[in-house]
């Protein structure tokens, strides 16, 4: 198989443009061998295939199908029997046979960027028995590139930094830029760098993409920050080429090129000479336009008067100077000082001393100003001593303070009586001499700390204060007693001799050399025969038994009086009792029991029976009192009070009162008649057939003044109650009170009926019912029907 000549041409000549262009591309002949193929009874040798690499242009636009070469067989005689068929990558999607000729067309665009060549397999068929006349080849089409992506800068945008005051030639960043195209085939992926924007302070290396200052001594304090835009172009920066850009954002980074500088030769500050100590007088900076660790400063006070009474520090935020007082202000001593303050760079760059001295000086003048100060005592703090015995009014020291102003007004001292809430001194006001006011107790408290208070008499508002500490001598008078409460016993068996208790002994004085105490009996218990006591020469004493044989049964406690003497001069003593107690003992002498009623009690009655017995006695008493209690409570009467308030819905048909609003709760406590009580009860809702025409009888009792009482007090209550209604509401005409001649005038109580009663007794009761029994009288000019 071979290429025709008009393929085989064209081959030559593209051939000749890749070798003058790269030099790199050459065309490869690739000639397949293998052993004789033998087809359908016959034998031959098989014919070589001759092809070509083919190329084709990628970003074809036209509208045909691209030529891309021609496959021919030496077998195939051009009488249509032999048959071309395609495949592999691209086959019948890309890239199209014709099965007749062998000539091959690409049917899409292609981009060498997406795939750059593609391998296809080629075959020669004998068409009517469509079996292969050629065994199978693989060729290669390989896609020629053009010029169809510009650079990019991926990285981009950059941002970089370069220190001030840089020379030129200084690096400071590198871009790079890529191309898409074939770097092997022409000048489309050579790409050259070069400046748009950024000149003339920076510069960029065409080839390497590195970027260069271009100029000396830039300051950082004149500009910081520059905004480059680099160009990457390709066809190595020719006419035609494609290019991109990005942007370089270089920020100058300081260096110390400033020296510090004080914006004035001098200060001048006012303070009064009450400030405290600590306190700051004054802030100063010196400007230095260097940034961070460049623009550290260090204050030093280098001359002047007031270098022992200020200090300079430094604010390691703002960078300032702050003066601060050391020692009080005395304007009556020193009216002002002058400081000479030295401000320097702590980080010095020695490339940049010839810009001068990184240091500066100025000079500060502090004034201080006259204030009207409290007094002052010739004493921050007072001691003195009293002794307890002291009498009332005995001087015990004295205290002086001063006016320290010019004025020197003159002082009055008073006591603080937050410090001294018992009065136990007194000073006086002119002098400040400080006496007892009270008889002093040491064992009370030893040491009294009091603050006197010096005032001005021009100016009261300036108080002074001053502090005394007053310690009070201790003297005897505490007489010692025993240590603790001593619990001591004897056993019955005890022999005589045995110690059974020591004791020792208390004192509230504080002699200076300590305690000494000395123990003896009492001269009425000398000569008692069963304890005696012996002095251990150690502030302590032994009590002895001097016999044997004690008996519960016949004395249970014995009391021993114990004088005891301290060492104090004169010497107090006290006679404190011991008291003894006989049990009975263990073989180890441990008492088991000292109760001496065991021998009382008779002998068939043990303790546990009594407490038996007793607990029995008890629990009938209770019995007793709940049933007392129970009858008591059954007789009582069902007097409504206020823990047992019953109220209920009482509906009254025959009340005369409010209609609806009978219907409402009341108390019946209120409701209940006091004064009255009814011979005979009748149904209130029914009319009496039968029907008198005499007056209800009523049967008077006593005025009962606990229920009238309670009564009274509800309507108090009620009175005073916004949300209880109103006891006048009720209408109880059953209740008229004391010495009424009529007595109850209700209709609640009446038997007969209204129109069959005879009311002529009205005319009886006085002029006030003489309307009453002109309405309702039977006489000559009315009757009732």
């Amino acid at each position: 198989m071979k290429l025709g000549k008009v393929e085989f041409c064209r081959f030559l000549q593209i051939l000749a443009l890749l070798l003058c262009l790269s030099g790199m591309n050459q065309a490869e002949i690739t000639r397949s061998r293998s052993k004789p193929y033998f087809q359908s009874g016959r034998t031959r040798t098989k014919r070589s295939w001759v092809w070509n690499q083919f190329f084709v242009l990628e970003e074809y636009m036209g509208t045909d199908p691209l030529y891309v070469g021609k496959l021919h067989s030496d077998v195939d005689k051009g009488d249509g029997s032999i048959k071309y068929i395609l495949s592999g990558e691209g086959a019948s999607s890309i890239f199209i046979i014709d099965e007749n000729t062998g000539d091959i067309h690409a049917t899409k665009r292609l981009d060498r960027e997406e795939q750059a060549y593609y391998t296809l397999r080629a075959q020669a068929l004998d068409r009517l028995t469509n079996k292969p006349v050629e065994p199978e080849s693989e060729f290669v089409i390989k896609i020629q590139d053009i010029n169809d992506n510009e650079p990019k800068f991926l990285d981009g945008p950059y941002t970089a930094g370069v220190p001030e005051m840089s020379p030129v030639g200084t690096s400071v960043v590198q871009v790079t830029a890529t191309d898409a195209d074939d770097p092997t085939y022409g000048n489309s992926a050579r790409v050259v760098y070069s400046i748009l924007q950024g000149q003339p302070y920076f510069s960029v290396e065409p080839k390497t993409g590195v970027i260069k200052t271009a100029l000396p001594n830039m300051d950082r304090e004149a500009k910081d920050q520059y905004l480059l835009v680099i160009q990457a172009k390709d066809m190595v920066g020719q006419n035609g080429g494609l290019s991109g850009t990005t942007s370089v954002t270089v920020t100058l980074t300081d260096v110390n090129d400033n020296p510090p500088r004080f914006p004035r030769r001098s200060y001048q500050y006012n303070v009064p000479e009450s400030l405290p100590v600590a306190s700051v007088v004054a802030r100063i900076k010196a400007a230095d336009a260097d940034v961070g660790p460049n623009a550290e400063m260090e204050y030093k006070i280098v001359d002047g008067d007031g270098l022992g009474v200020f200090k300079v520090s430094v604010d390691k935020d703002t960078q300032e100077g702050i003066i601060t007082i050391q020692k009080e202000l005395d304007f009556e001593a020193k009216t002002s000082y002058t400081l000479r303050i030295e401000a320097a760079n702590m980080h010095v760059d020695p490339r940049f001393l010839s810009l001068g001295p990184f240091s500066d000086m100025t000079t500060v003048k502090i004034i201080v100003e006259d204030v009207d100060e409290p007094p002052v005592f010739t004493s921050r703090l007072y001691s003195m001593v009293v002794s307890e015995a002291a009498k009332v009014g005995t001087i015990i020291g004295t205290v002086a303070a001063h006016d320290p102003d010019a004025s020197n007004s003159p002082v009055r001292y008073s006591i603080d009586r937050n410090t001294d809430l018992e009065r136990y001194f007194n000073i006086d006001a002119n002098s400040g001499v400080i006496t007892t006011a009270k008889s002093l107790d040491r064992e009370t408290n030893a040491v009294h700390n009091i603050t006197v208070l010096a005032m001005e008499s021009q100016n009261p508002a300036q108080i002074g204060r001053g502090y005394v500490a007053i310690t009070i001598l201790d003297i005897n008078d505490n007489a010692p007693e025993f240590a603790m409460e001593y619990e001591t016993t004897v056993c019955e068996n005890a022999q005589p001799g045995q110690v059974i208790q020591k004791i020792s002994a208390i004192d509230k004085d504080d002699p200076p050399n300590g305690h000494q105490f000395y123990f003896s009996l009492t001269a009425e218990a000398a000569n008692n025969h069963n304890f005696t006591l012996q002095d251990n020469k150690d502030n302590t004493a032994t009590v002895l038994t001097k016999r044997n044989g004690f008996r519960r049964q016949e004395q249970s406690v014995f009391y021993l009086p114990i004088f005891i003497v301290d060492s104090g001069s004169p010497s107090l003593s006290s006679t404190n009792t011991l008291t003894i107690r006989v049990c009975d003992c263990d073989a180890d002498g441990i008492a088991q029991t000292c109760n001496a009623e065991a021998y009382i009690l008779p002998a068939g009655l043990s303790t546990g029976a009594l407490i038996a017995i007793l607990a029995c006695v008890l629990t009938l008493l209770v019995l007793v009192l709940l049933i007392v209690t129970m009858r008591r409570r059954k007789k009582e009467p069902l007097i409504f009070d206020e823990e047992r308030d019953i109220r209920e819905n009482i509906v009254r048909y025959d009340d005369e009162g409010g209609g609806e609003e009978d219907t409402e709760a009341f108390d019946m406590a209120a409701l209940r008649n006091l004064n009255i009580m009814r011979d005979t009860k009748t149904r209130r809702d029914v009319t009496p057939e039968i029907q008198f025409l005499s007056r209800p009888t009523f049967k008077s009792i006593p005025d009962n003044v606990i229920f009238r009482e309670f009564i009274w007090e509800r309507l108090k209550e009620a009175d005073v109650d916004p949300c209880a209604p109103p006891y006048d509401s009720l209408q109880t005409y059953a209740f008229e009170g004391n010495g009424s001649v009529a007595e109850s005038l209700s209709s609640l109580d009446s038997i007969s009926s209204n129109s069959d009663q005879n009311y002529d007794y009205l005319s009886d009761w006085g002029p006030r019912f003489k309307r009453l029994a002109d309405m309702y009288g039977t006489g000559p000019e009315c009757l009732y029907s």
